[in-house]
Protein backbone atom coordinates (compact mmCIF):
# COMPACT_ATOMS: atom_id res chain seq x y z
CA UNK A 1 0.00 0.00 0.00
CA UNK A 2 1.29 3.29 -0.67
CA UNK A 3 2.84 4.62 2.73
CA UNK A 4 1.49 8.23 4.19
CA UNK A 5 3.68 10.87 3.85
CA UNK A 6 4.82 14.05 5.50
CA UNK A 7 5.53 17.79 3.93
CA UNK A 8 8.97 17.72 2.52
CA UNK A 9 10.94 21.26 2.23
CA UNK A 10 10.81 22.60 -1.08
CA UNK A 11 14.01 22.14 -3.50
CA UNK A 12 16.58 24.33 -1.84
CA UNK A 13 18.56 26.86 -3.26
CA UNK A 14 21.74 26.06 -1.37
CA UNK A 15 23.87 23.23 -3.13
CA UNK A 16 26.14 20.94 -1.76
CA UNK A 17 28.70 21.45 -4.04
CA UNK A 18 30.62 24.52 -6.36
CA UNK A 19 30.55 24.08 -10.13
CA UNK A 20 33.32 24.61 -12.09
CA UNK A 21 33.57 24.09 -15.91
CA UNK A 22 36.89 22.76 -16.19
CA UNK A 23 37.59 21.25 -20.41
CA UNK A 24 36.88 18.22 -20.99
CA UNK A 25 39.46 16.19 -23.34
CA UNK A 26 39.01 14.94 -26.78
CA UNK A 27 37.74 11.08 -25.48
CA UNK A 28 35.46 12.73 -22.93
CA UNK A 29 34.03 14.96 -25.96
CA UNK A 30 33.81 11.82 -27.96
CA UNK A 31 31.96 9.95 -25.78
CA UNK A 32 29.02 12.72 -24.71
CA UNK A 33 28.56 12.66 -28.63
CA UNK A 34 28.89 8.71 -29.16
CA UNK A 35 27.06 7.40 -25.35
CA UNK A 36 24.68 10.35 -24.80
CA UNK A 37 21.78 8.68 -26.53
CA UNK A 38 21.86 5.52 -24.53
CA UNK A 39 23.10 6.88 -20.95
CA UNK A 40 22.28 10.54 -20.42
CA UNK A 41 18.50 11.56 -19.41
CA UNK A 42 18.21 15.17 -20.66
CA UNK A 43 15.38 16.98 -18.21
CA UNK A 44 14.03 20.80 -18.04
CA UNK A 45 16.19 23.49 -16.63
CA UNK A 46 15.33 25.55 -13.37
CA UNK A 47 16.50 28.72 -12.67
CA UNK A 48 19.95 27.13 -13.01
CA UNK A 49 22.23 25.19 -15.34
CA UNK A 50 22.27 21.99 -12.94
CA UNK A 51 18.70 22.62 -11.63
CA UNK A 52 15.29 20.92 -12.74
CA UNK A 53 12.29 22.49 -14.10
CA UNK A 54 9.31 22.63 -11.49
CA UNK A 55 6.80 20.22 -12.38
CA UNK A 56 8.99 17.57 -14.65
CA UNK A 57 8.79 14.20 -14.48
CA UNK A 58 10.52 11.17 -15.84
CA UNK A 59 8.81 7.45 -16.62
CA UNK A 60 11.91 5.80 -15.31
CA UNK A 61 10.63 1.97 -16.84
CA UNK A 62 10.44 3.83 -20.31
CA UNK A 63 13.88 5.14 -20.01
CA UNK A 64 15.62 1.33 -19.01
CA UNK A 65 13.15 -0.07 -21.37
CA UNK A 66 12.05 -2.29 -18.13
CA UNK A 67 9.97 -2.47 -14.84
CA UNK A 68 12.91 -3.32 -12.00
CA UNK A 69 14.01 -2.05 -8.59
CA UNK A 70 14.84 1.38 -8.68
CA UNK A 71 18.98 2.83 -7.24
CA UNK A 72 19.91 6.37 -7.20
CA UNK A 73 23.10 7.59 -6.38
CA UNK A 74 23.55 11.33 -5.88
CA UNK A 75 27.14 12.65 -6.83
CA UNK A 76 28.64 9.63 -8.78
CA UNK A 77 32.04 11.72 -9.77
CA UNK A 78 34.07 9.95 -12.43
CA UNK A 79 31.85 6.63 -11.87
CA UNK A 80 33.96 4.10 -10.24
CA UNK A 81 31.65 3.25 -7.82
CA UNK A 82 28.64 3.44 -9.48
CA UNK A 83 29.86 1.24 -12.86
CA UNK A 84 31.06 -1.55 -10.01
CA UNK A 85 27.90 -1.89 -8.07
CA UNK A 86 25.31 -1.43 -11.33
CA UNK A 87 27.48 -3.74 -12.47
CA UNK A 88 26.67 -6.07 -9.56
CA UNK A 89 22.84 -5.30 -9.32
CA UNK A 90 22.12 -6.03 -12.98
CA UNK A 91 18.50 -6.51 -12.18
CA UNK A 92 18.23 -3.03 -10.91
CA UNK A 93 17.52 0.20 -12.42
CA UNK A 94 20.62 2.81 -11.27
CA UNK A 95 20.08 6.38 -11.74
CA UNK A 96 22.87 8.60 -11.30
CA UNK A 97 22.95 12.32 -10.63
CA UNK A 98 26.02 14.20 -11.33
CA UNK A 99 26.48 17.88 -11.84
CA UNK A 100 29.73 18.11 -13.75
CA UNK A 101 30.22 17.22 -17.33
CA UNK A 102 33.21 16.18 -17.26
CA UNK A 103 32.89 13.48 -14.52
CA UNK A 104 29.92 12.74 -16.58
CA UNK A 105 32.04 11.83 -20.04
CA UNK A 106 34.52 9.80 -17.87
CA UNK A 107 31.69 7.48 -16.37
CA UNK A 108 30.02 7.10 -19.85
CA UNK A 109 33.74 5.98 -21.54
CA UNK A 110 33.63 3.50 -17.90
CA UNK A 111 30.18 2.20 -18.59
CA UNK A 112 30.75 1.41 -22.15
CA UNK A 113 33.77 -0.58 -21.71
CA UNK A 114 32.74 -2.65 -18.88
CA UNK A 115 29.49 -3.09 -20.95
CA UNK A 116 27.12 -2.08 -18.55
CA UNK A 117 23.99 -1.01 -19.72
CA UNK A 118 21.22 -0.55 -16.73
CA UNK A 119 22.51 3.15 -15.93
CA UNK A 120 21.34 6.61 -16.79
CA UNK A 121 22.67 9.74 -15.45
CA UNK A 122 21.13 13.00 -15.36
CA UNK A 123 23.55 15.61 -15.04
CA UNK A 124 21.52 18.08 -12.55
CA UNK A 125 21.18 18.66 -8.67
CA UNK A 126 20.87 14.72 -7.36
CA UNK A 127 18.32 17.07 -4.32
CA UNK A 128 16.40 18.43 -6.90
CA UNK A 129 16.40 15.43 -8.89
CA UNK A 130 15.44 13.03 -6.17
CA UNK A 131 12.42 15.45 -5.19
CA UNK A 132 10.95 16.05 -8.77
CA UNK A 133 12.05 12.98 -10.72
CA UNK A 134 11.58 9.98 -8.07
CA UNK A 135 8.31 9.12 -7.14
CA UNK A 136 7.16 8.46 -3.41
CA UNK A 137 8.12 4.71 -2.26
CA UNK A 138 9.68 3.49 -5.05
CA UNK A 139 13.74 3.83 -4.50
CA UNK A 140 15.01 0.19 -3.63
CA UNK A 141 18.51 2.04 -2.46
CA UNK A 142 20.04 5.68 -2.29
CA UNK A 143 23.84 5.67 -2.30
CA UNK A 144 25.80 8.59 -1.21
CA UNK A 145 29.37 8.08 -1.05
CA UNK A 146 31.94 11.23 0.12
CA UNK A 147 29.80 14.11 -0.19
CA UNK A 148 31.70 17.11 0.33
CA UNK A 149 32.16 17.57 4.02
CA UNK A 150 32.04 21.32 4.07
CA UNK A 151 34.29 21.65 7.12
CA UNK A 152 33.56 25.45 8.05
CA UNK A 153 30.84 25.80 10.78
CA UNK A 154 29.49 28.69 8.35
CA UNK A 155 29.54 25.82 5.52
CA UNK A 156 27.76 23.12 7.24
CA UNK A 157 24.13 24.35 5.46
CA UNK A 158 25.80 23.27 2.28
CA UNK A 159 26.26 19.70 3.57
CA UNK A 160 24.03 16.94 1.57
CA UNK A 161 22.87 15.10 4.69
CA UNK A 162 20.64 17.20 6.37
CA UNK A 163 17.32 16.89 8.55
CA UNK A 164 15.41 18.32 5.45
CA UNK A 165 16.95 15.86 2.73
CA UNK A 166 16.75 12.60 5.61
CA UNK A 167 13.24 13.76 5.42
CA UNK A 168 13.09 13.31 1.76
CA UNK A 169 14.73 10.80 1.42
CA UNK A 170 12.69 8.70 3.67
CA UNK A 171 9.41 9.37 1.26
CA UNK A 172 11.36 8.04 -1.93
CA UNK A 173 12.43 4.88 -0.15
CA UNK A 174 10.02 1.73 -0.32
CA UNK A 175 9.77 0.07 3.21
CA UNK A 176 12.89 -1.87 3.91
CA UNK A 177 14.67 0.26 1.38
CA UNK A 178 18.39 1.28 1.87
CA UNK A 179 20.67 4.24 1.91
CA UNK A 180 23.92 3.65 1.48
CA UNK A 181 26.72 6.02 2.58
CA UNK A 182 30.20 6.81 3.28
CA UNK A 183 32.64 9.23 4.50
CA UNK A 184 36.07 9.50 5.50
CA UNK A 185 36.08 12.54 7.80
CA UNK A 186 34.67 11.17 11.29
CA UNK A 187 33.19 14.28 11.91
CA UNK A 188 31.01 13.92 8.98
CA UNK A 189 29.90 10.41 9.66
CA UNK A 190 29.12 11.76 13.43
CA UNK A 191 26.69 14.73 11.26
CA UNK A 192 25.57 11.71 9.59
CA UNK A 193 24.65 9.23 12.46
CA UNK A 194 23.23 12.22 14.36
CA UNK A 195 21.05 13.44 11.53
CA UNK A 196 19.69 10.02 10.09
CA UNK A 197 19.02 9.32 14.15
CA UNK A 198 16.77 11.53 14.36
CA UNK A 199 14.73 11.06 11.46
CA UNK A 200 11.70 8.45 12.56
CA UNK A 201 11.04 7.16 9.62
CA UNK A 202 14.85 5.75 9.06
CA UNK A 203 16.60 3.28 11.44
CA UNK A 204 20.74 2.40 11.38
CA UNK A 205 20.66 -1.28 10.04
CA UNK A 206 23.93 -1.68 12.26
CA UNK A 207 22.69 0.25 15.37
CA UNK A 208 24.31 -2.58 17.74
CA UNK A 209 28.20 -2.19 15.71
CA UNK A 210 30.77 -0.21 16.87
CA UNK A 211 30.03 3.57 16.27
CA UNK A 212 27.05 2.41 14.62
CA UNK A 213 29.22 2.03 11.56
CA UNK A 214 28.32 -0.96 8.43
CA UNK A 215 30.68 -3.06 7.14
CA UNK A 216 32.13 -1.64 3.26
CA UNK A 217 30.14 -3.48 0.68
CA UNK A 218 32.01 -5.88 -1.07
CA UNK A 219 31.18 -4.69 -4.19
CA UNK A 220 32.18 -0.78 -3.72
CA UNK A 221 35.07 -0.60 -4.85
CA UNK A 222 38.29 1.87 -3.94
CA UNK A 223 38.45 4.90 -5.92
CA UNK A 224 41.46 7.05 -6.47
CA UNK A 225 39.66 9.70 -4.12
CA UNK A 226 39.56 7.69 -1.00
CA UNK A 227 42.76 6.28 -1.89
CA UNK A 228 43.71 9.91 -0.98
CA UNK A 229 41.97 9.73 2.05
CA UNK A 230 43.34 6.62 3.23
CA UNK A 231 46.71 7.64 2.14
CA UNK A 232 46.41 10.86 5.00
CA UNK A 233 45.26 8.28 7.48
CA UNK A 234 41.26 9.33 7.20
CA UNK A 235 39.01 5.96 8.42
CA UNK A 236 36.30 5.39 6.04
CA UNK A 237 33.07 4.89 7.85
CA UNK A 238 30.22 3.35 5.74
CA UNK A 239 26.89 3.53 7.42
CA UNK A 240 23.24 1.95 6.32
CA UNK A 241 20.16 2.88 7.26
CA UNK A 242 16.40 1.25 6.55
CA UNK A 243 13.15 2.72 5.69
CA UNK A 244 10.91 1.77 8.36
CA UNK A 245 7.50 0.00 7.46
Amino acid sequence: MPQPTRPVAPSRTIVSYVRRSPRMNDSQRQALTRLSDEYIVEVPRGELSTSVAPGTTVEWRERFGREAPLVVEIGSGTGDSLVAMAAARPAMNVVAFEVYERAVASSLLKLADARVHNVRLVVADGVQGLEQLVSVGTLAELWTFFPDPWHKTRHHKRRLVSPAFAALVATRLVPGGLWRLATDWPDYAEWMREVLDAEPALENAHADAPGGRAPRPPDRPVTRFEARGLAARRPVVDLLYRRMP
